[in-house]
């Protein structure tokens, strides 16, 4: 089946047509048309399979429709997301397919300016797309009007509870009508999950779960190679000066090691750029704008930061640290490979970070490929960016390490 086979308004086909998008994807194909007839839906898809199109769509169809006599200028559709990163690429997808409709569509943010938000709400919105904290903010001020929702979306429900904003949904679900339409979309599904999600939804809800095999898309080749905790600087640099012509994402674990990993490629000559919670929005912002235009192709990210963000032409993930929880591994490394594009993930794994390794790989159901580095690669890489020969005493003993740790896996 074809988007321009699906009963929805011209002006969406003729968008999608544009975006080059002309057959839906297994998530969006059983969920436009559920959506819009008005059922409650429970999704659980992998990243990067299509969901934020599995909702827009419909959404913006749907809300295309006349305002009810009653209904105020308020929003009628309220789209809940975990960051600001992605309430704003998630708002860009929405106008991309809304061109030419007359539906009105607003990200709602914190860390920017809030009049200009309170003043686009003042001549009303259609889809609102926001963060729990300003929608809140707005809603207790008076300036947001939550009564007209008709269509209630909870977009990367997973990424929610991970950031705590367990008890804001709860609250928000108090203060939406109860004749409402309920969207759940998540990656994952866990006992957690599935309580608030049949809190939300109605018991006639249709449940939809594609679930592959192997958590990890197939276009993504990923692998693990080790290296010592001290030493992953110098392979980081390593790789991105033979791989200067790409674009290439770096997660490590807090927003301390970012700013020390983009402070050691600095010393080394190499340009990076970095997101974390810490940075300002207009920071976050620039950072993001610098790496999509390719004008800096390295970004040192943490994963509350960058987590469902789409990134166009993503060509490497390094996981420069491992994850704490092995489901970030499939969402960092689903940050290539996207659509019809081959991406390729590596991870440096320490000897301290095995645990992290096992975890994640009983996560996926099979082992990772090992990449074994040979010891005049390791001592070359060190020594690449060293202007002190001296600088490792015990360079043998750390190559014999790294070694025996690979004969071990």
């Amino acid at each position: 089946m074809k988007f321009s086979e699906y009963r929805i308004l011209p002006q969406i086909k003729q968008n999608l047509e544009a975006m080059r998008l002309i057959r839906p994807t297994d998530i969006q194909f059983k969920s436009i048309t559920p959506i819009l007839q008005g059922e409650d839906l429970l999704a659980i898809a992998q990243t990067g399979t299509g969901k934020t199109a599995a909702f827009a769509i419909p959404a913006i169809h749907l809300m295309s429709a006349p305002r009810k006599k009653h209904q105020g200028e308020g929003p009628r559709c309220l789209v809940l997301e975990p960051t600001r990163e992605l309430a704003i690429q998630v708002g860009q997808v929405f106008e991309s397919i809304a061109k030419k409709t007359k539906v009105k569509i607003l990200p709602l943010i914190g860390g920017v300016e809030q009049d200009p938000q309170i003043a686009r709400l003042s001549k009303g919105i259609d889809i609102l797309i926001a963060t729990p904290g300003r929608m809140f903010d707005l809603a207790s001020q008076g300036h947001l009007d939550l009564s007209g929702i008709e269509l209630f979306i909870l977009d990367e429900a997973d990424h929610m509870l991970d950031l705590g904003f367990l008890h804001d949904i709860s609250d928000l679900h108090r203060r939406l009508p109860k004749n409402r339409q309920t969207l759940f979309f998540s990656a994952t599904i866990s006992p957690r999950i599935k309580k608030i999600a049949y809190d939300l939804v109605r018991g006639t809800a249709i449940r939809i779960q594609i679930s592959p095999k192997n958590p990890v898309a197939k276009n993504v080749s990923h692998a693990v190679t080790p290296v010592e905790m001290d030493h992953k600087r110098f392979f980081l640099a390593r790789l991105v000066e033979e791989n200067s012509d790409i674009k290439i994402l770096v997660f490590v674990r807090t927003k301390v090691r970012a700013e020390r990993v983009c402070e050691a490629l600095k010393r080394v000559g190499l340009e990076s750029v970095v997101i974390h919670g810490d940075k300002e929005q207009s920071e976050r912002l620039s950072a993001m704008a610098a790496f999509r235009s390719g004008e800096n192709r390295v970004l040192i990210a943490t994963d509350v930061s960058a987590r469902g963000i789409d990134i166009p032409a993503v060509d490497y993930v390094v996981n420069y640290d491992l994850p704490d929880v092995p489901e970030n591994y499939v969402h960092r490394v689903g940050r290539t490979g996207r659509g019809d594009r081959k991406g390729k993930a590596l991870s440096f794994c320490a000897p301290e970070e095995k645990p992290l390794l096992e975890a994640i790989e009983t996560f996926l159901g099979q082992p990772i490929e090992m990449i074994p580095i040979g010891r005049f690669e390791y001592e070359e890489t060190l020594n690449l960016h060293d202007d002190r020969p001296n600088k490792w005493k015990a360079i043998e003993d750390e190559i014999e390490k790294a070694e025996k740790f690979r004969k071990k896996k």
